[in-house]
């Protein structure tokens, strides 16, 4: 089968080794769960209990009116003990809603619904209700991408199975082990949204989950049009916009979205959340990641409920060796968020928790730039990581816009190559940052009525 890739890109080692293979355990049920009230991009949430409810597993616990809303759900049965802002896995208080556990496991799941009979509005009402967002990224909401204007027509929804983040795993085994699900979750969207073709997209070093979905393909995919993909491995494949340049050829433009291209692209975690949005009635209440770094001495892929919290995982499950822990990473090294304990909880868009020693977490000191050009070509976006830089540190940041700052999906790539080791990706996000804030300070303020 021939592989697809974009230009450019980067080949870090791979490092899934520790969890390569290792089957999916479902962990016993915490004591307690934290749960964030806000685990999606757009506007914020409220709480809909209050300290002392009784909440059944599955029930709706907070949510919020507007198109950039999904609601968030009770991962467990039990009693709301606080409410309160916590430390969560981008670093920031936000509030979050404090479950403590009962011994019965009562649900409040919604009653199934058959996806390929139901209206595209009754579909995607479910997607909202189910709270289902982006798996590997923002927690962008999955049902603003199923209604597109009309004059933004979709031909191809892509499963983003690339998974090319170092020592991650969990989407793999995902696919091994619930391909079915996967496979139903694209042909859902593709009958909601009314697209002909679906594609399976996964990196090569997964050629035999891609073996196994083409398998399921037949008896999971309603007689749709789905084909795998195979990409070849390399670092940013899974960003949403190189795939897309894989996979259709298209090149999604700056500012654009996936649909100015005819394209949605769905992570294969949410995917199989939405299978079982429609065949179970069930939230998203729990999601699938993987546990690793060389300080966790039993790396493996797991399913926790939302809010369990890392620090808080008994030894059975996840034998952290404190003494040994150098550097803690909500998801990958290369795009995930490093946090300063482990007593945060796991979202709705957690990947993986990557667990390093000091072999992995080298330090190094950065050093004056060279002007040597390495970044803008390991540029996935082709941008120009030494000029947004400078313009930065100018503070000179409609200029850095200019140059392409919003644009920068924040891959780490430049980072990765620069011999000077300047924290470029660190730089542009703090950037983006001030920019918006920037924007929002000159904006003009609202008429009064």
């Amino acid at each position: 089968m021939e592989t697809k890739t974009f230009k450019g890109g980067i080949h870090p080692p791979e490092r899934k080794e520790a969890t390569e293979g290792k089957a999916i355990e479902r962990i016993p049920v915490p004591k307690q769960v934290v749960i964030p009230i806000n685990q999606h991009f757009g506007a914020p949430n409220q709480a809909l209990v209050k300290v002392g409810d009784v909440v059944k597993r599955g029930q709706k616990i907070a949510d919020a009116e507007g198109r950039m809303t999904v609601p968030v759900h009770a991962s467990v049965a039990g009693t709301v003990k606080k409410i309160e802002p916590r430390t969560q896995s981008n670093n920031t208080d936000g509030p979050c809603i404090v479950i403590e556990t009962a011994e019965t496991d009562e649900t409040d799941f919604m009653p199934a619904l058959d996806a390929f009979s139901c209206t595209k509005e009754e579909a995607i009402a479910r997607i909202r209700d189910a709270g289902i967002v982006g798996m590997g990224g923002a927690g962008f909401p999955v049902y603003v991408k199923l209604a597109p204007p009309p004059n933004k027509p979709i031909d191809v929804v892509i499963a983003n199975g690339a998974e090319c983040e170092p020592y991650l795993t969990i989407d793999e085994m995902t696919m091994i082990e619930e391909g079915a699900k996967v496979i139903e979750g694209l042909a859902i969207i593709m009958k909601t949204v009314g697209v002909k073709k679906g594609v399976l997209a996964i990196e090569e070093n997964k050629k035999h989950a891609a073996e196994s979905l083409e398998k399921l393909i037949p008896s999971a995919g309603r007689g749709l049009d789905i084909s795998v993909v195979l990409l070849k491995t390399k670092y940013p494949q899974g960003g949403e916009k190189m795939l897309i340049t894989a996979v259709t050829g298209k090149e999604v433009p700056s500012g654009g979205l996936p649909m100015d291209v005819g394209c949605i692209v769905q992570n294969i975690g949410s995917l199989k959340a939405i299978s079982e949005a429609f065949s179970d009635g069930k939230p998203l209440i729990e999601r699938g990641l993987t546990l690793t770094g060389k300080a966790c001495k039993t790396p493996k892929n797991i399913i926790a409920p939302i809010g369990t919290v890392i620090g808080e995982l008994p030894a059975e499950v996840a034998e952290i060796d404190l003494d040994a822990l150098r550097k803690a990473i909500f998801g990958g090294p290369m795009m995930g968020t490093a946090v300063p304990h482990l007593n945060i909880p796991v979202q709705k868009n957690t990947s993986g928790v990557t667990m390093m020693d000091a072999t992995e977490a080298e330090a190094t000191e950065e050093g004056p730039c060279i002007r040597c050009g390495r970044c803008m070509r390991g540029c996935t976006c082709r941008l120009s990581p030494v000029l947004m830089n400078n313009a930065i540190e100018a503070g000179e940041l409609e200029k850095a816009a200019k140059i392409g700052l919003l644009d920068c999906i924040e891959c780490g790539s430049c980072s990765y190559v620069c011999p000077a080791r300047i924290q470029l990706v660190q730089r542009f996000r703090v950037g983006k940052q001030l920019l918006r804030a920037q924007r929002a300070a000159a904006a003009p303020a609202p008429a009064k009525a």
